[in-house]
């Protein structure tokens, strides 16, 4: 009440791009964040979907691409804390729902018309590329976040404006659904032991859990180890769905996200018109009296017709799964 929230200025810069977006998840506040503060989890809940950029001098992957991180905490108190990381990035904290990284490269552009160039240019200028993964992470309920994502950089901001929003969304929310489940799972099994013995349920050895390990810190330390619902909830966990109710993305974004949902009505739109396509295909043949239409014409109709068909078909399923449910079986990764 005394302080103004977290500004983060790359969602306000102009020289930034604008993406962003929402999603309901049905797990909660603690968890949601200490997640997307655990990169050495991607290659593994993540495998085949994210791929982490190695360093130049990286040690030797394992199978799935996991290698030792060197994360460190700075400055942990009542105003959060920040982390170094790797690769000329950091990341910090703002209780006590925000969470940004930050990323820095080094780019050659061109000084005659501010394109990358090649080594061999002559007149060339240093840029830095800047990206962040900004994280607001909202408690709605006892087993129940919200997460609102932006992702500003200052390059390749020409790809926002010609790729639909709602494509960027399928594969963010693959990204959520490919842990989801796992996640959900884990909640209550860290609620069993206590919110303030979690240590009890999660095995934490390395440098690369730095930032899960303060953020636990700071909540037992700032924060009672939990939310204060203020009597609102008892604090007990909702009862688990079937997964394909779980890990629906139609309720949790595609009805709340306007790009998504105007995808998904034409979609469904044009999925009809491929149907009545095929069926007035064969109507047609099927009107037209033997001998009036040749043989070709005949076949090409019945073909266009399959075709129809077999088009609808695959696009009900193309629906299906980026709207409503796409299931990540991680033993068959």
């Amino acid at each position: 009440m005394e302080r103004k929230p977290p500004y983060i200025s790359e969602i306000d810069d102009p020289s930034y791009t604008k993406l962003m977006a929402n999603r309901d998840i049905p797990y909660g506040y603690e968890v949601l964040i200490e997640n997307l503060m655990d990169p050495a989890h991607v290659p593994y809940a993540h495998y085949g979907i994210m791929r982490m950029q190695q360093p130049k001098n990286r040690v030797k992957a394992d199978r799935e691409g996991g290698r030792p991180l060197q994360l460190s905490i700075e400055r942990l108190d009542i105003n959060g804390f920040e982390a170094d990381q790797e690769q000329r990035s950091r990341s910090k904290f703002f209780p006590p729902c925000v969470f940004v990284f930050y990323a820095y490269t080094d780019s050659m552009v061109d000084q005659a018309n501010g394109s990358e160039s090649s080594a061999g240019t002559k007149k060339k200028t240093s840029v830095q590329r800047k990206s962040s993964l900004v994280f607001i992470c909202v408690p709605v309920s006892p087993g129940n976040s919200r997460l609102i994502w932006a992702f500003p950089r200052n390059f390749g901001l020409w790809i926002d404006k010609v790729v639909p929003r709602w494509m960027f969304h399928v594969g963010q929310n693959l990204i959520l659904d490919s842990d989801l489940y796992l996640l959900h799972i884990e909640e209550r099994k860290i609620i069993d032991a206590g919110p303030t013995n979690w240590q009890k349920a999660c095995f934490v050895p390395t440098k690369s859990d730095a930032l899960v390990v303060g953020f636990r810190k700071w909540l037992n330390r700032y924060a009672g180890g939990q939310v204060d619902w203020r009597g609102k909830y008892s604090g007990d966990l909702p009862p688990t769905p079937p997964r394909e109710q779980l890990m629906d993305r139609y309720r949790s974004h595609v009805v709340n996200c306007r790009s998504c949902s105007v995808a998904y009505k034409g979609l469904n739109v044009l999925e009809v018109v491929l149907q009545v396509a095929s069926v007035a295909s064969i109507g047609i043949v099927a009107a037209v009296k033997q001998g009036a239409m040749s043989a070709a014409a005949r076949t090409t109709i019945v073909l266009l017709a399959v075709l129809f068909y077999a088009s609808s078909r695959w696009l009900a399923h193309f629906i299906y799964k980026n709207f409503h449910y796409h299931d990540y079986n991680h033993a068959l990764r």
